[in-house]
């Protein structure tokens, strides 16, 4: 479970994340949406310890992420390409995060067969470094890196920006069979309010930094979301 306590960010006089307490519990796949600004990135980014809070904390498998890093092993995340490595080529960046997450070359390449549809032969076999890739090829790799090792937590910020509808549907399904298994805890942010209710049970809209809806994903979750945004 990953629990939220009493947690702020500021940034000055200017406060842009405010969450008294959230639970998000094992196994879920949890929606995040919001306007820009709102602070869906802030928030997975203090959940990936890659900043601190001002006030509060997160709490990981029992393990509160900005005072200890045995959270790591068990979470995974790709929020941009900063996440990757640019001088090095697809293939071996995937062999360097199977090397971090004890995982040898034949078990990255038995997870990388899985993916070729979605790869759609861009990403495999090109002689490319991963900068000189186009974004939406970034991304590819950077969420299938993200799967090695079989994380519980997976944790990705955006994932259908810059991809193709073919790709997207693609990556739905993916998500979908990923957030299936009960022992996998999925958080997805989007832009995108028809993406996020077909791949998440559960969503979470935040607004100027602080949570204005939790609901539980049904047929009438879309309509409600539209209509919320649509003023």
């Amino acid at each position: 479970m990953i629990t939220v306590h009493n947690l702020t960010k500021k940034y000055g006089s200017q406060t842009v994340l405010n969450i008294e307490n959230l639970e998000i519990p094992k196994g879920q796949s949890f929606g995040l949406v919001g306007n820009n600004g709102a602070g869906k990135t802030t928030l997975f980014s203090l959940l990936l310890d890659l900043i601190q809070p001002t006030t509060g904390h997160i709490i990981n498998k029992e393990i509160q992420v900005n005072k200890s890093e045995d959270w790591k092993p068990f979470t995974s995340a790709f929020i941009d390409e900063s996440f990757l490595i640019g001088y090095l080529t697809p293939e071996e960046y995937f062999y360097f995060i199977g090397d971090l997450r004890g995982r040898n070359k034949a078990d990255v390449d038995s997870l990388l067969a899985t993916f070729e549809d979605f790869f759609h032969d861009e990403i495999l076999g090109q002689k490319k470094y991963l900068r000189d890739l186009s974004k939406g090829n970034q991304k590819k790799a950077g969420i299938v890196a993200s799967f090695i090792g079989n994380p519980e937590v997976v944790v990705l910020d955006e994932p259908f920006a810059n991809l193709d509808p073919t790709t997207q549907i693609r990556l739905k399904a993916i998500i979908k069979e990923l957030a299936a298994k009960d022992d996998v805890t999925v958080l997805v942010s989007s832009h995108d309010l028809i993406h996020v209710t077909e791949v998440c049970e559960r969503i979470v809209v935040l607004n100027k930094g602080e949570i204005v809806k939790d609901i539980q994903t049904s047929k009438e979750t879309l309509k409600e979301l539209e209509t919320f945004f649509g003023g």
